[in-house]
């Protein structure tokens, strides 16, 4: 099953009207479009957002925008996300490259990403594509695809990266040959005139020209500083009607406004939160767990009637607290970065971790109840739920063919101390599986090891097979069936022979996922042994198992060794027959399993 597109990251931050507009960055942009790249890079909070957001404002040409996050750093995803982002302005490109996407195995990028750069090519209309929060990005083969799209880019295309961290791209190479436009933070920071109209304008303070020059030479510039101090100086405001006096406290703070930037933050966030109605207080802290939030979501997090999230969500963008509206119809927020880490560091010292727990636990149950089963995950395991997070893993909506959410699942159950996985051995097996589906074998046979040993703790009597609870024995099944995947890897037919038969003879009959593969690498070892009986039988059984399972990736593999052994056989019409059936369960678009049947 395919894993539900997050349509939110495809929204273009809104703009204020009472924004101040910056032509001179504005002008830079347009400039750049004469080039590969524009890149944006600053630290945080220096407007990289609002600015590519507002010049996108005014770009008379198509914008696709994607807000990336730490999941993409997965090729696949990525590469899925990508596609999709640019269907916002060109219908149907890339549909084929989506279809691949879903294979178990993709075809490398750059084949993938060269079929875009056709379709591209024949598109007659110039487009931008931008890239937001690109810092999260850690990934080489990511890199090495963006690299590879910049390399080959289209002159109809134009892309614009938003980053906090300059990315691993041939930036120098770029830049070299005139393809490069950058904005950094030096380019990013206001200047006096853009301080005092943000300050005096946008926040609607009364600031002396002396108290603006003074708080602009202490940020130096920096957008998310200015706009805390400007909130603590309406907070001292709402103390006091405007007078020499308050004017003197103001230019106090302002004159103590100074330190590294961190703790000046800080102090700011504490004077900011504490000139905020305790509920709305509340409300920040509790939703700061969220990386996205809607009202309904708020809701059943927080389930306080006194609370209602459309009603505070529409407070606080309009208080300025540092929140970002992800769609036009204003039913998703995030909060600025910075805000949302501080947030969280004060929630730690407000709540115990057991009310923390149980707001994670709420927002898990809100995502799964909406089909959003990895978040869902996120939110258990964050709050230490291993029984909620186990069941979730068992959810058949959980991407796990995705690597980055296969490899987060391996992590987290690699984390958890020995006492709870000896005491859920089918948690040692799941984490085996699942490593191998990442194409990872290392450390898959001591962890095995360990599953037979807590099985053997629970139940003694694993010689006597009438003594063996069924759940327990499908377990010493699946591991059977871990060991003969492992033996693949590795090339050993007897041993794969060997495990695939122990498997079948404990796996449960209604465990088709299991038994499937056991039976797929039973025909595959009979094969490279020339035993094309057995592998025949083999691959026939298996082809029984996915069509009861109904699952189209394992009947296209069954189908395939069965086409192949009547090939060996010189059944030719038969086999030309299995062929043909594979690439009619593939549809319109061939999946990558499928190039023998092609040949």
């Amino acid at each position: 099953m395919p894993e539900p597109i997050l349509a939110t990251k495809f929204f273009i931050p809104l703009t204020r009207s009472e924004l101040v507009y910056r032509p001179r960055l504005i002008e830079r942009m347009d400039e750049g479009q004469r080039h590969k790249l524009t890149l944006v890079s600053a630290p945080a909070g220096f407007g990289k957002t609002t600015l590519v957001s507002k010049w996108v404002d005014e770009c008379k040409q198509p914008v696709a925008w994607l807000s990336l996050d730490e999941g993409d750093n997965d090729p696949a995803r990525f590469l899925a996300y990508l596609v999709a982002a640019l269907q916002t302005v060109m219908e149907n490109i890339g549909e084929g490259m989506l279809v691949a996407l879903q294979s178990p195995q993709p075809p490398p990028a750059e084949s993938i990403l060269t079929t875009l750069l056709n379709e591209i090519t024949a598109i007659p209309d110039d487009f931008v594509l931008v890239l937001d929060d690109f810092h999260v990005i850690d990934a080489k083969l990511v890199d090495h695809a963006l690299t590879y799209l910049l390399e080959h880019l289209p002159s109809q295309m134009h892309l614009v990266i938003a980053t906090r961290e300059d990315p691993d791209l041939p930036l120098a190479r770029l830049r070299a040959r005139g393809q490069l436009t950058e904005l950094r933070a030096a380019d990013l920071r206001f200047n006096s005139s853009e301080a005092a109209e943000f300050l005096n304008q946008v926040m609607s303070l009364d600031l002396s020209a002396e108290d603006i020059d003074a708080l602009e030479t202490r940020t130096e510039g920096w957008i998310a500083g200015l706009q805390l101090a400007a909130l603590a100086l309406q907070g001292l405001a709402l103390q006091r009607s405007v007078s020499v006096q308050g004017r003197s406290e103001s230019a106090n703070f302002i004159q103590a406004f100074t330190g590294s930037h961190h703790f000046v933050l800080d102090y700011l966030l504490e004077e900011v939160l504490q000139h905020q109605p305790e509920r709305i207080q509340s409300f920040l802290l509790r939703t700061s767990i969220l990386d996205r939030m809607s009202a309904p979501l708020c809701d059943a997090v927080l389930q306080d009637i006194s609370t209602p999230g459309q009603e505070i969500l529409g407070y606080i963008e309009r208080s300025n607290l540092f929140i970002v509206p992800l769609d036009n119809e204003r039913c998703w927020y995030r909060y600025h970065h910075l805000f949302g880490d501080l947030l969280r560091q004060r929630l730690g010292q407000s709540l115990t971790p057991e009310a923390i727990a149980e707001d994670h636990i709420r927002a898990s149950q809100w995502y799964e109840n909406n089909g959003l089963v990895f978040e869902a995950f996120h939110h258990a395991t964050t709050a230490n739920d291993v029984e909620r997070a186990e069941r979730l893993i068992e959810n058949k909506a959980m991407p796990l063919h995705f690597h980055s959410v296969a490899m987060g699942v391996v992590d987290w159950l690699t984390s958890l101390p020995k006492t709870i996985l000896d005491a859920r051995p089918w948690l040692w097996v799941k984490s085996c599986t699942l490593a191998l589906m990442a194409g990872q074998t290392t450390g898959v046979e001591e962890r095995l090891q360990a599953a037979e040993k807590a099985l053997q703790n629970i139940n003694p009597a694993l010689d006597s097979v009438e003594g063996i609870d069924a759940k327990i024995r499908d377990q010493i099944g699946q591991i059977a069936c871990a060991r003969a995947t492992l033996a693949l890897t590795h090339y050993q037919p007897e041993e794969m022979i060997t495990q695939a038969r122990h498997a079948l003879e404990y796996l449960h009959s209604e465990n088709l996922v299991f038994r499937f593969t056991a039976n797929w690498a039973l025909a595959s070892a009979c094969l490279l042994q020339g035993d094309r009986t057995e592998a025949y039988r083999a691959s026939m059984e298996g082809l029984s198992i996915s069509q009861k399972s109904g699952d189209i990736f394992s009947t296209i593999l069954a189908t395939g060794d069965l086409g192949q052994i009547q090939e060996l056989e010189n059944h030719l019409y038969p086999a030309a027959e299995a062929y043909r059936r594979i690439l009619q369960l593939s549809g319109e678009h061939p999946l990558p399993n499928t190039g023998e049947a092609c040949l």
